[in-house]
C-alpha cells in the first residue's frame, strides 16, 4: 500500500519522531553485512546520543559538524542534533584538512562527530571554538569533557523555518560556501520525492553516495526513513568488488546514482564489446540490432542489480545522451533529477515512466521554476521559488543577494529551457559557458559529451584559451595501445624520461592527434570547433557529484600556481 506522509509541521523533528513511532520494529540502517539497527533502535540511540550532546554544554542553535564515511551511525548522529534543536554541518568525506579546517571555523561549530578513519584529516588543525570531538564509530569522546548534570535533552519545540544544517558545496568553481537550510527545505523536498516514485517501509535503499551531499542525504536518507524503508551502507568504497557481492545478496529496490557509475558500465560492458570491429560497429549502428542489443544487455543488468530494482535515480551532473538513449531501450528502471544544494536538493525530475531523452523532467510539485530572459531559442537562466530554497549563505549576505531575488526568486546559474509539456532541459552552467566571437553561447558540456563518446576517451574538459576552444581529454590507454603500436610501453618510456620514447610517442600521438581532431570538429558546429587537444596524464579532479572541478584547469589558475611556486 502506498500513501503520502506529510509531517505536520515540516520538521525533521517531526518526520524521525513519526517513523519511530510508527515503524519501530522494522529495520532503519545497516551496513550489508552488519547487524540491522530497528526504528526503535534508532530512537533509543538518539536518546543517548542526544543526551550526550548537552552534557558537553551545547544550547538551542549551536553547530555539530560530522564529518565520516556512510554508517548506520551517521544517522543516529545527525537526527540526534536537528531533532533537539541543534544545527548539522555536514562535511564531505573526501575534503582536504584545509577545507575542513575553513568548514569546522567559518560554522563556528562546537562538537565534531568524526570517524576513525578520518581522524588524521584533523590533526594538527588549529580549532579554538570546538569544544569536543566524539569518535563516530562507538561515540566515545576523546576530547572535551562531558557534565553529567546537563545531560538532559531540553523540551524543545522545533519550527518548520529554523535553520537544520548548514553544508558547505564542493563546487567546479573552487569557492565553497555554507548553504543553509531550515527544516522546511529538507522535509519538502523528501515529501515530494513521492510524486517521482511512491515508497512504503516494504522498500529497500543500497545508499553508495556520501550521506553528506544534499542528494542522498535527502532523497536517499530522509525520504525512506519518512516511509519506514531500509537503508543498506558499503562498508567499503562502492567498486565492483565490493558492490556486485552486496547487489547479490541485499537485491535493492532503490537506488541513486551519479552519471559516472552508469557510464563506465556503460563504456565497458556494451560500448567496448559492439564497437570493437568495423562489422560489429556496423551491426550497432544499426537501430533494430542495436535496440535489440540493448534489451538483451538490459535484462543482464537489471539481474546484476538484483533483479527488484524499480528506481534508479541518476542526478548530480549530465548523463552521457548515448548511455540514456541505451537506459531508454534497454527498459532499465531510470530516472532522471535535477536540483542544487540550495534547493535541498530537487527543483525538477521524471520519474521511471516520465522520462524523455535529454530532458530533466517537470517542476517538482509546490516549485516553481521560469526561465528569465530567454534568447531566440527559448534559453536562458533558471529561476526557482518554492519551499525548499534555501534561507541564504552563512555569514555571506552578498552572495545571497546574488542569487536571491527579494520576491523569493532564486538564480540557479544554469541555463535551461522549456518544451512545449514544460518539461526541463538543462544547457549547462552560465559560468562555463564561453562567449564565441560572433557573440554566440558556446556550452562546453555539449561539446564534452560528443568528445565523450569517442573511442578511447574515458573523459574530457573543453575550455577557451586566447580566444580558441581546447579540448583536455583523458585517455583509456589500455584501449589505445591496441591502435597504436606500443603505444603503452612508449608511454611509459616518456615518464622515464627517454628522448627517443618521446621523439616516437610525439610522432605517433601527432598522426593520432589530428586524426582525432579532424574526426571531432566534423561532429561539431563552426562555433563550437576544436583548436587543439590536451592529453591529460591524471585523472580530473572531481567534486562529490563526480563532477570534474574545473577551476583547477584553467589557464588562469595555472598560472596563478606557477607565480606561487616562483
Amino acid at each position: 500500500m502506498y500513501k503520502k506522509i506529510e509531517p505536520n509541521p515540516l520538521t525533521l523533528q517531526s518526520l524521525i519522531e513519526y517513523s519511530v513511532k510508527n515503524f519501530q520494529d522494522m529495520t532503519c540502517v545497516s551496513f550489508v553485512d552488519g547487524i540491522p539497527m530497528s526504528y526503535r533502535e534508532l530512537g533509543q540511540k538518539m536518546k543517548i546520543v542526544g543526551e550526550m550532546l548537552f552534557s558537553l554544554g551545547l544550547k538551542n542553535g549551536d553547530k555539530v559538524a560530522l564529518l565520516s564515511h556512510n554508517m548506520p551511525n551517521w544517522v543516529v548522529a545527525y537526527f540526534s542534533v536537528v531533532a533537539n534543536g541543534l544545527i548539522i554541518v555536514p562535511i564531505l568525506p573526501d575534503f582536504t584538512s584545509e577545507e575542513i579546517d575553513n568548514v569546522l571555523n567559518h560554522s563556528e561549530s562546537k562538537v565534531l562527530f568524526v570517524s576513525e578513519r578520518l581522524t588524521s584529516r584533523i590533526e594538527g588543525l588549529d580549532l579554538p571554538q570546538l569544544n569536543a570531538t566524539i569518535i563516530l564509530d562507538n561515540f566515545s569522546i576523546t576530547k572535551g569533557e562531558s557534565n553529567p548534570e546537563l545531560a538532559k535533552i531540553p523540551k524543545v519545540k522545533v519550527n518548520e523555518d529554523d535553520t537544520a544544517a548548514i553544508i558547505y558545496t564542493s563546487g567546479t568553481t573552487g569557492r565553497s560556501k555554507g548553504v543553509v537550510l531550515s527544516h522546511k527545505n529538507l522535509t519538502f523536498t523528501a515529501m515530494q520525492s513521492f510524486t517521482f516514485e511512491s515508497i512504503n517501509s516494504s522498500d529497500i535503499f543500497l545508499s553508495l553516495l556520501p550521506l553528506s551531499h544534499t542528494y542522498e542525504n535527502t532523497i536517499g536518507m530522509l525520504y525512506p526513513i519518512m516511509y519506514g524503508s531500509s537503508i543498506y551502507y558499503l562498508e567499503k568504497p562502492p567498486t565492483a568488488a565490493a558492490l556486485l557481492p552486496a547487489l547479490k545478496k541485499i537485491r535493492p529496490t532503490m537506488m541513486l546514482s551519479v552519471p559516472l557509475i552508469m557510464e563506465k558500465l556503460y563504456k565497458t560492458q556494451i560500448q567496448s564489446k559492439f564497437t570493437g570491429s568495423g562489422l560489429k560497429r556496423m551491426i550497432y549502428k544499426t537501430p533494430l540490432f542495436r535496440i535489440l542489443i540493448h534489451r538483451v544487455a538490459g535484462k543482464k543488468l537489471f539481474q546484476t542489480f538484483g533483479s527488484r530494482l524499480k528506481f534508479f535515480g541518476i542526478g548530480g551532473a549530465k548523463l552521457d545522451s548515448r548511455v540514456e538513449r541505451f537506459l531508454k531501450e534497454a527498459k532499465f528502471p531510470y530516472a532522471i533529477g535535477y536540483g542544487l544544494t540550495e534547493t535541498a536538493p530537487l527543483l525538477a525530475g521524471a520519474g521511471v515512466q516520465q522520462t524523455k531523452l535529454h530532458s530533466t523532467g517537470f517542476a517538482v510539485h509546490g516549485v516553481e521554476l521560469k526561465i528569465n530572459n530567454p534568447d531566440k531559442k527559448g534559453v536562458g537562466e533558471i529561476w526557482a521559488k518554492g519551499p525548499n530554497v534555501m534561507k541564504g549563505y552563512f555569514k555571506n549576505p552578498e552572495a545571497t543577494d546574488e542569487v536571491l531575488t527579494d520576491g523569493g526568486w532564486f538564480h540557479t546559474g544554469d541555463f535551461g529551457r522549456f518544451d512545449s509539456k514544460k518539461r526541463l532541459y538543462i544547457k549547462g552552467r552560465m559560468k562555463n559557458t564561453i562567449i564565441g566571437a560572433s557573440g554566440e553561447n558556446i556550452y562546453p558540456e555539449d561539446i564534452e559529451t560528443i568528445i565523450n563518446n569517442q573511442r578511447f576517451v574515458v573523459e574530457s574538459l573543453v575550455l577557451e584559451e586566447d580566444g580558441y576552444l581546447v579540448a583536455k581529454v583523458l585517455l583509456d590507454i589500455d584501449e589505445l595501445e591496441n591502435n597504436i603500436e606500443h603505444f603503452k610501453s612508449i608511454y611509459v618510456e616518456k615518464k622515464e624520461k627517454s628522448l627517443q620514447a618521446i621523439r616516437e610517442l610525439d610522432i605517433k600521438y601527432q598522426a593520432w592527434s589530428h586524426h582525432f581532431t579532424k574526426e571531432l570538429n566534423a561532429k561539431l558546429n563552426r562555433t563550437s570547433q576544436i583548436k587543439r587537444i590536451d592529453i591529460m596524464e591524471e585523472p580530473f579532479e572531481k567534486t562529490a557529484s563526480q563532477k570534474i572541478k574545473r577551476f583547477l584547469y584553467t589557464k588562469q589558475k595555472r598560472k596563478a600556481d606557477i607565480k606561487k611556486v616562483k
